[in-house]
């Protein structure tokens, strides 16, 4: 590495303080603020919404301004890149840009405020058939599998200037990978680092590309011992480069050196449960992204909890867990004019009531989930508000023990029919598989044969006594 002074120092693109810093080097809840210059600064713990294509699923642009309180977004590289050829070049790389603006942030139409984060994949990631090579990654693309290049990813970074950009890793997704495959993990994810940031920000790197994105170093969700060069490197060699640490297992808060203790930790645990949000935060973690978050709302189900869990003073002798959330497909909602959360002052509580959104989802409007998706946001933004709140006064601790004897453990199970499922998010199943969504229109010239085939049983006005018995009434149907 070069070891010229004059390079970037992470602090020039990232500062991340703690407000708790005995919680540095520790398995413990931390709180903390990261600030990036120009966007929005981030009180930690908390989360990282999830996009699709570029937006938030089911949320509009003026939508996420006027009624959520999202401050960063996650973004994956291969919802915007077709198959990477040489000659190929993605339109999102041609959006005009000022040498201050990120063309990301102008392809997706965002304002300056949000902090951008670009990873290689979508979270959470579908697993591809080709696999990972010493030098790429298998990317699911907006037209099929491929391979995903070191210098390509480390090209989009610079074309797209992200605020912050997540280190490619050597991930295996659909097995427990056996030891000799998880030796080539450590030394591949190394090599990956090493020449991004080299790319990005040592000498390689032109004066005008530097200090414009700051780097989060992946770690394995492997043991300690296994990555230990790799770890050692990023203390030694790779410190003053990286900005922050992206680990795919709450085991690996456990691993993190000493010496590292003080920067931001992006988790990408796929929690599924505010249950295992809280065990993520009372091990360290900093920011993490919450995949059942979007899924409930797909679900047609309205998160309905709260942190600290609210004081029960019913008779206790039969203990209940309150449900996560509910389903607002079920029937019992049909007349139910309250709204979703009496305490809850999002914009779907306020305006709208349950039975309202149990009509939409039952008439298929798009509408439904908006205002689903509006609420669940409101009640994760103030899920982590009270996470902080209770970390500050200490009784975060006591508190995480009540939520888990009031809670449920587990979800509701979906029973309706959500939105319609694209490609990209459900893996594929191989050859001839049968159609994930049911078929919306027919063809014209099968109706027209249907209706001239039936025209011999339907009475017309001019049909008399006779034939009207020949043909039957009209029945009226029981609604």
């Amino acid at each position: 590495m070069d070891s010229d002074a004059s390079q970037p120092f992470p602090d020039d693109m990232v500062n991340f303080s703690l407000f708790n810093s005995t919680a540095a080097s520790t398995l413990a809840p931390r709180l903390g603020k990261l600030v990036i210059a120009g966007r929005n600064a981030i009180l930690t713990p908390h989360y990282l919404p999830l996009t699709s294509r570029g937006a938030v699923p089911h949320i509009a642009h003026d939508v996420m301004r006027e009624h959520t309180a999202i401050s960063g977004l996650y973004f994956g590289l291969e919802d915007f890149i077709e198959k990477l050829q040489k000659k190929a070049c993605p339109p999102i790389y041609k959006t005009p840009a000022a040498p201050n603006e990120s063309p990301l942030r102008n392809f997706v139409c965002l304002p300056e405020d949000p902090v951008l984060v670009l990873g290689p994949r979508r979270v959470p990631p579908l697993p591809c058939p080709p696999s990972n090579t010493p030098n790429s990654v298998a990317v699911l693309t907006t037209v099929g599998f491929g391979q995903l290049e070191t210098g390509q990813y480390v090209e989009a970074v610079q074309k797209l200037r992200p605020d912050i950009v997540v280190g490619l890793a050597d991930l295996v997704l659909t097995h427990q990978p056996g030891l000799k495959r998880q030796g080539k993990m450590v030394d591949r994810t190394h090599a990956f680092t090493t020449y991004a940031t080299q790319q990005l920000y040592g000498s390689a790197a032109p004066e005008e590309d530097r200090l414009k994105t700051a780097y989060f170093a992946p770690l394995l969700p492997l043991d300690n011992a296994q990555q230990t060069l790799y770890l050692e490197d990023l203390e030694e060699e790779l410190r003053r480069y990286i900005s922050g640490l992206a680990l795919y297992e709450p085991a690996s808060l456990s691993i993190v050196p000493e010496s590292l203790g003080g920067l931001p930790r992006l988790l990408f645990s796929e929690p599924a449960t505010p249950h295992d949000i809280l065990r993520d935060v009372s091990l360290g973690a900093d920011l993490l992204t919450i995949p059942f978050l979007g899924t409930s709302s797909d679900a047609g189900m309205a998160l309905d909890f709260v942190f600290p869990a609210p004081v029960d003073t019913k008779d206790t002798s039969v203990i209940q867990s309150k449900p996560l959330a509910f389903d607002l497909w079920e029937s019992t909602f049909t007349t139910d004019t309250s709204p979703l959360n009496e305490t809850c002052q999002c914009y779907t509580c306020r305006n709208h009531h349950r039975a309202y959104i149990h009509h939409l989802l039952s008439a298929k409007e798009m509408l439904a989930w908006t205002l689903l998706q509006i609420h669940n946001l409101s009640t994760m933004d103030n899920f982590f508000t009270k996470i902080r709140e209770c970390i500050q006064q200490g009784t975060f601790e006591s508190e995480v023990e009540r939520f888990q004897r009031t809670y449920a453990s587990q979800l509701p199970e979906q029973t309706g029919q959500g939105p319609r499922v694209r490609g990209y998010q459900a893996p594929s199943r191989g050859p001839n598989e049968p159609r994930r969504n049911p078929r919306a229109y027919g063809r014209l010239d099968d109706a027209i044969e249907k209706f001239t085939e039936s025209q011999s049983s339907i009475a017309t006005p001019d049909t008399g006594a006779e034939g009207l018995e020949e043909h039957g009434f009209a029945k009226k149907l029981s609604s």
